[in-house]
């Protein structure tokens, strides 16, 4: 019974030191705020309240209402995350988003599955248009 106790012991505070290491290695959440057809938002914060704080007031001031202004994705750790358009026959169009990935290849991978049934999904176009660091330091297309 007393090596159960050493041992919960033991994990209990090995989980708060790698929790405290953590937040002192500087990972950040990444949220994405979209209003569809208006406005976006994306903020890399300490925690993931911040990060959909940060993207909501983005939203919103980008011209999005604050009812329209939805969340679309969040990760905490961000990692890499990817920003996916997607248009359908007829126009309508939006942005997926994929976050949490442990490079930028795979975020790039994440983004060419979701396009794998773009035609069986009646979608004109759909590619990655953003690859998104941790920070939140956006690349453009070429993601050479």
């Amino acid at each position: 019974m007393t090596r159960m106790l050493r041992l919960s012991t033991f994990l209990f505070s090995f989980g708060l030191a790698l929790g405290a290491s953590a937040a002192e290695g500087g990972r950040k959440a990444i949220a994405f705020v979209q209003a569809p057809e208006m406005s976006s938002g994306l903020c890399a914060e300490k925690d993931t309240a911040s990060a959909i704080d940060c993207a909501m007031k983005q939203c919103i001031s980008g011209g999005g209402t604050t009812e329209d202004c939805q969340v679309n994705a969040t990760c905490y750790p961000g990692g890499w995350s990817v920003d996916i358009f997607m248009m359908a026959d007829g126009g309508p169009h939006w942005h997926q988003f994929s976050c949490g990935w442990q490079s930028k290849e795979l975020a790039i991978k994440a983004a060419d599955l979701a396009c794998s049934t773009a035609k069986e999904d009646n979608l004109v176009e759909c590619s990655a248009v953003q690859i998104i660091d941790e920070d939140g330091k956006v690349t453009e297309p070429p993601f050479n």
